[in-house]
């Protein structure tokens, strides 16, 4: 058995890009800070700041470009994957990102994340939570039906 599974809690460094494939297939980039604090030696907090590149396709990459902003918080849930490619002037490079599965924003209703939104967002809850595999509905105790 193996795993794969990245979790992720931060804030976005810049509005997401939503691109399409020449097929049609939604896909949205963006880059996520999670920042770590901690004190020094001498006593003194410290913070230190990782950059994740975030890949996003189909349904859920078209709800992160139209709802996410710079600045924004949300969690993350996905696989890391790395690959490689080649730049414009033919080097090859070579990349990590998550590609995610799950996205949830952050956050009270109305705030942007600290970002600049400028306010234009919907208002979003803690418990707004969008995934790219179908999810169950609410338990309801009021709901008698037993199946």
């Amino acid at each position: 058995m193996s795993v794969n599974k990245a979790i992720l809690v931060g804030n976005l460094g810049k509005d997401p890009e939503l691109r399409y494939t020449p097929s049609g297939t939604a896909v949205c980039t963006f880059s996520l800070a999670t920042t770590e604090r901690f004190k020094n030696k001498q006593g003194e907090q410290q913070d230190k700041t990782e950059w994740h590149n975030i890949v996003v396709w189909a349904g859920l990459a078209e709800i992160c470009g139209k709802y996410l902003t710079k600045g924004k918080q949300i969690y993350i849930e996905g696989r890391i994957q790395n690959r490689s490619y080649d730049d414009r002037d033919g080097n090859k490079r070579y990349i990590s990102e998550i590609v995610a599965n799950e996205m949830q924003m952050l956050g009270r209703a109305g705030d942007q994340g600290g970002g600049s939104g400028g306010g234009g967002g919907r208002p979003t809850t803690p418990t707004e939570n969008f995934s790219s595999a179908p999810q169950e509905p609410p338990f309801n105790p009021d709901d008698d039906i037993p199946f």
